[in-house]
């Protein structure tokens, strides 16, 4: 067992300043099973270290943003230099207009950029940026799809009202007939189809999408004026170093991003098409600390890493590696397994678990060998995770497997 006393004195403490001890997705206490530290203290390439000094290979990579791994030395550099001369300031510096570029020349369907913290921040603006250059109220959304914390979206009903998600319409991720039937009850009214880059609902199997219901969303939008949104908050840059759906040849219309597009540093975005340009123009959509110089630094120097290492390549090679030996350990131990959604982000649920008794002793089993996982949300692998790293945790699954 992992010594946690001073994680577990730092937990009391925020029990009484903090409401719940944590909130949201990083409360250990009531998201992840016993045995799991809620307070960190260092984190460099693939690996963190928690108060306590306990060692692990991080396959959470802070739930995304760490693509090119912790302290990336040439982000940090940018940053370092950036921050000699300044971020928050009365306006933005020049690197909004060049990091702009990057995303118009990099990205296909991109003719204009805008910035803005985090992905709630970058998808709820694309709903308001649709509603505006339409002029109607209608949105189609998966069931169970996650698409940030603000109350249209936030997957907890507590604090939101009816009147919060009146015109959304819901239909079922990769299914074409009911895309269609949610479509033509929106008919006259429709804004926007959001759609995430894959379905990665928590909980459940992942699944990528198909090319026919790609298709199908963008020949709706097309019909009915209504804007196609590609929610890349989560995989952008991971699956495609253009949308994930570029593979498809499904365009969409407008797309955030965040995560993994300044490697841990605050920055989100939304790229958009000449179609929605105006609207963009007139929508008031601001924050101060949106237009901070040195995220947008960290962007820069994390784009042209991620292109110059091929980083969609590599972590599908490392997620391949990894989904065939968590394969042939979970065979030889009698174990069934599922594997879904991109290898590149990792979804592992166990069969006959509903209450994840299995999953949570899996994780909490090599967690102690000092590899972090998660039970029930998919994990994300970076380019800071090698060879090693990956056989490792194969080993570790080796054994922890042999005692469930």
């Amino acid at each position: 067992m992992n010594n946690l006393e001073r994680n577990n004195a730092l937990v009391a403490r925020a029990r009484r300043v903090i409401p719940g001890g944590m909130y949201g997705h990083m409360s250990v206490q009531r998201m992840l099973p016993a045995g799991y530290p809620q307070f960190f203290d260092r984190a460099e390439g693939a690996r963190l270290w928690d108060v306590d000094g306990n060692e692990y290979i991080d396959f959470m990579c802070a739930f995304g943003p760490m693509i090119l791994g912790y302290r990336h030395p040439g982000v940090e550099a940018a940053v370092a230099q950036q921050r000699s001369k300044g971020d928050t300031m009365t306006g933005p510096s020049a690197l909004v207009v060049e990091l702009a570029e990057r995303f118009v020349d990099q990205i296909s369907h991109a003719d204009w950029a805008m910035f803005a913290k985090n992905g709630t921040d970058a998808t709820t603006l694309c709903c308001t940026l649709a509603r505006g250059a339409t002029g109607k109220r209608k949105l189609l959304v998966a069931k169970g799809a996650y698409h940030g914390a603000a109350p249209w979206c936030t997957p907890s009903p507590k604090g939101v009202i009816e009147e919060d998600r009146s015109h959304l319409v819901h239909f079922e991720y990769n299914d074409v007939a009911s895309l269609t039937a949610a479509a033509q009850s929106a008919y006259g009214d429709l804004a926007g189809i959001v759609v995430s880059a894959f379905k990665h609902d928590a909980f459940v199997d992942q699944a990528l999408p198909t090319r026919e219901f790609a298709r199908a969303a963008r020949r709706i939008s097309d019909e009915t004026g209504a804007a196609l949104i590609l929610d890349e908050v989560r995989a952008g840059f991971r699956l495609s170093l253009d949308t994930s759906w570029s593979s498809l040849g499904v365009e969409p219309d407008l797309s955030a991003w965040s995560k993994a597009i300044a490697n841990g540093y605050a920055l989100a975005a939304v790229l958009g098409n000449d179609r929605f340009r105006d609207a963009a123009t007139k929508v008031y959509a601001t924050g101060s600390f949106w237009m901070q110089a040195t995220p947008m630094a960290a962007a820069l120097a994390t784009i042209s890493a991620l292109n110059e290492l091929d980083a969609p390549k590599r972590l599908e090679a490392l997620g391949q590696r990894l989904r065939t030996g968590l394969h042939s350990v979970a065979q030889r131990h009698g174990i069934s397994l599922r594997q879904t959604g991109p290898a590149a982000m990792p979804m592992m649920l166990f069969d006959d678990d509903a209450k994840l008794a299995r999953g949570n002793a899996f994780c909490t089993g090599m967690l102690e060998l000092g590899i972090y996982m998660h039970p029930w949300h998919n994990m994300f692998l970076s380019t800071a995770h090698t060879e090693g790293d990956i056989d490792r945790a194969i080993a570790c699954a080796d054994e922890v497997l042999a005692n469930i």
